[in-house]
């Protein structure tokens, strides 16, 4: 058994989050925390909002209300969303909780006396409309480097070098389009170049486990060629005060210093809610335990360097030397597992070009496994994919409804009418034995590909027995053969029954990682108890460090979580069926869609959609 953590990228809360969010960060997460769990390994699954930085204060002007505000209800949609969908997280908090703001200035003081963050005077980009900092990311212009429009703030994603926004020809701001103003001002920057040798060698080290994707570890190696200081304050009033400086309230930590910190803070958090406020140290200190960052593509230059770098200068790991703090040597990402785009009928997703579905807005018309299922089937895993609504409802008719559902509800139906419980077999014949030793050895083949973040082959291997299994029932024909007590047949009957049973029990704990509704429904179905993928709940909680937050939180008592007991997941492997358990007339698990609304949704966005 290993500890392994499974670090989920933090949704900014800035607005609700969009099916495209969920493709890079989402679902790939909780399908690999779910089987490991189930394959007997200790997981802890955390993330949170991100809730600091300039692009909060800009959409909290838009709709006149304070940040906090903004914060707090986007939090709760959020939190409420992802847990409709299912994400197993063993916690999952914010950046404006008061445990996030004391571990962060915790990490910048060590990080900061260990010799890895220098002052610095750069020249700031202002916007002129508000005099507010503009991030990074807020800033695009043409790239110096290969030419190309679009380049933003941070770096160019045509060509993949970084920048800084004083690089871009022909900067402007993404939020108005007027033309930034850069002012010298003073801030702590992140010595890269003094964790770079220490930086190349852990990607060497990746690179040579052969784990990593290879464009993530092409593209992490790539920067490293041009690696500079980075700023890790800005002016902003928005944001963790920065220690030492809190004479000087404008200045606050960079939200992307703050944010990738928020992964060893939500440890801490859940240890110190779990009553045990010792036990994250099993996922950070202890050097066989694993941890995996989950992430769409955009995201990788700040987990495969900056969260690293900032880790190794909190151990004293870089040129300079120095020594860890309380918190003790804290481990380095095991694999940075990033995805690609998702797009949405040919165009990238674009909530402020209309161009969104959000998360929310789905899951009030369709199945949460329905948008499971097509993000592991069809999902942006190693190459961008598209979101198309033909090919959403042809694969949830074709494949789930026409397959898998399909198998579920002729074997209980089957099994109901003849006997009205799982039927105790009578000798197997070679094309029974078959099917059931094809179906075991699945277990170790899609447990393998999960493992290996290879969701769509292992989501397809388990596709593949489920058309095996509908193959089975056409040619054993168990429909023809009577079940009256005095017939030959019914022996023959019952055992094609059991083992059809056997079947789906397997193939629908195969299915748990990614259809955790549909597999309570499937268990409730074939007369389990419906428990079989637990699930998470939304807890109030108290905030643990009121006394740490800005006078901006003042009167905040607590939040929402979402968190959950897990423990219950049965092991990954066959778990034979019980002769005798009640089987009632079932009910279809998934809805088949109508072939309207492919028109219907296309009409939502038929201005911003390319003609069809």
């Amino acid at each position: 058994m290993s500890h392994i953590l499974s670090s989920v990228a933090w949704p900014y809360a800035n607005g609700p989050r969009h099916i495209g969010h969920v493709a890079g960060f989402g679902v790939p997460s909780d399908v690999f925390s779910r089987y490991m769990r189930m394959a007997g390994h200790d997981v802890l699954m955390v993330s949170g909002t991100d809730e600091h930085g300039t692009p909060i204060l800009v959409a909290a002007d838009e709709e006149g209300v304070s940040a906090r505000e903004l914060a707090d209800r986007n939090n709760r949609a959020i939190v409420e969303d992802l847990v409709a969908l299912g994400l197993s997280y063993d916690l999952f908090t914010r950046t404006t909780a008061g445990n996030h703001y004391r571990v962060v200035q915790d990490m910048f003081r060590t990080v900061r006396d260990n010799g890895y963050m220098v002052q610095e005077i750069t020249r700031s980009a202002i916007s002129p409309s508000t005099g507010r900092t503009l991030p990074d990311r807020y800033i695009e212009g043409i790239c110096p480097i290969c030419g190309t429009p679009g380049a933003r703030g941070d770096q160019c994603d045509t060509c993949g070098n970084q920048l800084d926004p004083t690089d871009l020809v022909n900067p402007r701001s993404r939020i108005n389009g007027e033309i930034p103003e850069f002012v010298e001002s003073t801030h702590w920057f992140l010595d890269l170049p003094a964790l770079a040798t220490a930086l190349g060698a852990w990607l060497d080290e990746r690179e040579a486990s052969g784990t990593w994707r290879p464009n993530v570890i092409r593209f992490s190696q790539n920067i490293l060629r041009e690696i500079r200081p980075r700023a890790m304050t800005r002016d902003i009033d928005w944001g963790i005060p920065v220690p030492g400086w809190e004479d000087q309230p404008t200045k606050r930590l960079y939200v992307w210093f703050d944010a990738v910190i928020g992964y060893l803070s939500a440890s801490i958090e859940w240890a110190r809610r779990t009553g045990d406020p010792q036990a994250w140290r099993a996922w950070w200190n202890e050097p066989d335990a694993l941890s995996y960052y989950f992430m769409g593509k955009d995201n990788i230059v700040f987990h495969s360097q900056i969260w690293p770098a900032e880790l190794l200068g909190y151990n004293g790991q870089g040129d300079r030397g120095g020594a860890p703090g309380d918190l003790g040597a804290l481990n380095l990402p095991t694999e940075v597992v990033s995805s690609e785009f998702l797009t949405m009928e040919g165009k990238k997703f674009s909530s402020s070009h209309g161009i969104v579905i959000y998360v929310r807005d789905f899951l009030t018309r369709y199945q949460a496994d329905a948008l499971r299922y097509f993000i592991c089937a069809a999902g942006p895993e190693t190459a961008d994919a598209d979101f198309t609504w033909a090919e959403f409802v042809r694969r949830t008719n074709g494949e789930l409804v026409a397959g898998w559902g399909n198998l579920v509800n002729r074997t209980a139906t089957m099994i109901h009418k003849r006997f009205g419980e799982i039927p105790r077999p009578a000798e197997l014949h070679d094309v029974d034995r078959a099917l059931l030793d094809a179906v075991e050895a699945g277990f170790v083949d899609v447990g393998g590909l999960i493992a290996r973040h290879r969701q769509k082959a292992a989501l397809a291997e388990v596709m593949r027995l489920v058309g095996e299994a509908n193959k089975y029932i056409a040619d054993t024909e168990p429909f023809k053969l009577k079940s009256e007590e005095d017939d030959p047949a019914r022996r023959r009957l019952s055992t094609i029954l059991h083992t059809l049973a056997q079947v789906v029990v397997d193939l629908n704990l195969m299915l748990s990682p990614f259809l955790p509704h549909a597999a309570n429904d499937v268990d409730r179905v074939m007369g389990g108890a419906g428990d079989v993928a637990p699930m998470p709940e939304i807890r109030e909680v108290d905030e643990l460090d009121p006394e740490v937050l800005p006078e901006a939180f003042a009167g905040r008592t607590g939040y929402p979580i979402i968190t959950g007991d897990y423990t219950a997941a049965p092991a990954w492997g066959r778990r034979e069926v019980v002769v005798g358990t009640p089987v009632a007339k079932p009910s279809p698990v998934f809805v088949k869609l109508d072939e309207s609304i492919v028109d219907e949704e296309l009409s939502r966005y038929a201005d911003q959609l390319p003609c069809r």
